[in-house]
């Protein structure tokens, strides 16, 4: 979950996970600590046609997310961070 300072979410406050609730660093701003955010919105044929969900997880949360997994998750390394 994402709290910012104003509606046009300029300015980011704070982030909480929301599976465990844990409040991650956020300094002037900017997230200062790994983050799994989602955001997708269900399409037809689907009993949640037209809902968007929208959540935050830290590392420790993704973390056992993925080892939930019954087929492993790909993982690729990135050759640029942005």
């Amino acid at each position: 979950m994402r709290i910012y300072l104003d509606n046009n979410n300029t300015e980011l406050i704070s982030v909480i996970c929301n599976r465990c609730g844990k409040e991650m660093k956020v300094e002037n701003g900017i997230l200062k600590e790994g983050c799994f955010e989602v955001k997708h919105a269900f399409g037809y044929f689907s009993s949640k046609d037209g809902q968007v969900y929208h959540f935050d997880l830290c590392e420790q949360c993704f973390d056992k997310m993925l080892a939930e997994f019954r087929v492993p998750a790909e993982v690729k390394e990135a050759r640029e961070l942005l």
